[in-house]
């Protein structure tokens, strides 16, 4: 989108009132890095389909690869990052690893965010 293709003000006036509501109610600058971390982690599509996966069952790390047709080591590099935002988690079973959603929050960003695209 051009720079034209945004609607402007025609003059500039300023509304104190509303700056300062707005100024007053914003979070400090570590939670907005942190809130802008973690929708980094959703801007990559793999791990959005790692993220559906899981959506639907817990699942170990050789059928996810299997799932999505990737390796073993590219699943596992995804799961870190997904693993470090807190957005997975894992238990052991036996000699298998197996990966499910943190929490329903998960279930909810994804859930909200298909129904905005599908607006």
């Amino acid at each position: 989108m051009a720079l034209n293709d945004v609607e402007l003000c025609e003059v500039k006036e300023v509304h104190r009132d509303k700056v300062n509501e707005v100024c007053s109610s914003l979070p400090d600058e570590d939670e907005l890095y942190d809130l802008a971390e973690l929708f980094k982690v959703f801007g990559d599509s793999t791990r959005i389909r790692i993220l559906f996966a899981l959506l639907k069952t817990d699942i170990c790390v050789c059928d996810l690869a299997e799932t999505l047709n990737m390796t073993q080591s590219a699943v596992s590099h995804q799961l870190k990052i997904l693993k470090q935002a807190r957005l997975v988690k894992s238990r052991r079973e036996g000699k298998q690893v197996i990966y499910f959603l943190a929490d329903e929050h998960v279930r909810t960003i994804i859930d909200q965010g298909r129904e905005h695209i599908e607006e």
